[in-house]
């Protein structure tokens, strides 16, 4: 079973990652050593590897492999770097970013979704992850931030996350109804600016809470 893991993990890699243009020996690293079947509800696990998003509970999924790997490679993230997921889910992403960066501090709404990715972690002795469960659109954020990730779409784009990033510090985020999304990379270049680029097209699943696209009624 192990060996069958591994062939999957590196498939994976191979033919999903790479292609999608994530590169980053680092991230590439942090993809192979983290197991991501570990953190994939057990009747998926079959499929942790595949190009496919994967029903986690509580209406929500876990987000395609490649997708996790363009946003590592996106964030640059380095080692000592303060880091923030928003969207702990099964604790999958959150590791990957703590291999990188060795500390990570990560918010989940659900509990049980929290409570499972935080028992997903100490199996694995992974010890620098510390999961808040609250509604991240409701909670006061520090401003110190060297890099943010948010797992779920933003309908409307909200500028709270912008404004927890460092001078320096970077922000992923994917704005936007379907079909189709923007992937965004925003940094804060000065106190009081920020400079956002376009990465590339999506679609994913909405942040809890966030606020709705306006629709107009003909």
């Amino acid at each position: 079973m192990i060996e069958k893991f591994e062939a999957a993990r590196r498939q994976m890699i191979d033919q999903q990652v790479r292609t999608w243009e994530v590169l980053d020996p680092r991230v590439l690293e942090a993809l192979a050593a983290v197991p991501r079947e570990h953190f994939v509800p057990e009747v998926y696990r079959s499929v942790a590897f595949a190009d496919t998003v994967i029903p986690i509970g509580h209406g929500e999924f876990m987000l395609q492999p490649k997708i996790e790997g363009r946003i590592l490679q996106a964030l640059g993230l380095e080692r000592g770097e303060r880091a923030l997921e928003i969207g702990t889910g099964t604790g999958f992403f959150a590791a990957c970013i703590e291999y990188l960066t060795g500390d990570v501090e990560s918010i989940e709404i659900h509990a049980g979704l929290a409570d499972g990715a935080a028992r997903a972690l100490e199996r694995l002795g992974v010890t620098r992850v510390r999961i808040a469960c609250a509604d991240a659109l409701n909670r006061g954020l520090d401003a110190d931030y060297r890099a943010i990730a948010v797992t779920g779409s933003l309908p409307v784009y909200d500028p709270r996350f912008e404004r927890a990033l460092a001078v320096g510090g970077r922000l992923f985020v994917v704005v936007g109804s379907p079909p189709v999304m923007e992937a965004r990379l925003v940094t804060r270049t000065a106190s009081d600016a920020w400079f956002s680029e376009t990465l590339f097209e999506t679609c994913i699943e909405p942040l809890r809470n966030a606020t709705p696209a306006v629709s107009f009624d003909f």
